[in-house]
């Protein structure tokens, strides 16, 4: 399984969208700061995710949540962010 998932940090008021064939272990790389993006922000809880079979489908959600602020905030709503 392929996942998108949004993550939020724990001290400061940040969310971060990522993708991961692996969630376990990526979500465990943010916490120990070993990604470059989020290791200013760390730790962080796992708010959402969702799964996908295709690592090419969970690439394009991710993007698109990343680029389209509707999605996004359809999405934010959603999570009452």
């Amino acid at each position: 399984m392929f996942y998108v998932y949004l993550l939020k940090s724990k001290t400061k008021k940040w969310v971060y969208i990522g993708s991961s064939g692996n969630l376990k272990e990526r979500f465990i790389k943010h916490n120990n700061g070993r990604v470059k993006s989020t290791k200013y922000y760390k730790p962080f809880e796992l708010l959402y995710y969702e799964a996908y079979n295709s690592p090419t489908l969970a690439r394009k959600r991710e993007l698109d949540l990343k680029k389209n602020s509707q999605q996004k905030e359809i999405l934010f709503e959603r999570l009452n962010l």
